[in-house]
């Protein structure tokens, strides 16, 4: 992606906690796991990486659900052929 005109990187949702015992909350449960954003429209770009036999959990499923009705560059990808396809760049 990062040679196809955009900025991505890696998303890590849930929480963490600290040496000193804080918790921090990253992203929330169901972000998908690549960020960024399309530098020639100004897109963002949400992609959920999935094995071959990946299933969607619930959270997830919502996040789909919400995310499709903005202006977006969503979708699930297995390869990074399909990664490009979300893009539109193959």
């Amino acid at each position: 992606l990062s040679r196809h005109d955009c900025t991505v990187c890696r998303s890590n949702a849930g929480k963490i906690k600290t040496d000193d015992g804080r918790r921090i909350i990253l992203f929330p449960r169901g972000w998908p796991d690549i960020t960024g954003f399309e530098h020639h429209s100004g897109k963002m770009i949400l992609i959920e990486v999935k094995n071959e036999r990946g299933k969607l959990r619930e959270d997830q499923k919502r996040f789909a659900k919400f995310i499709k009705q903005y202006p977006v560059l969503y979708g699930v990808c297995r390869s990074v052929d399909d990664a490009l396809k979300i893009i539109g760049g193959k």
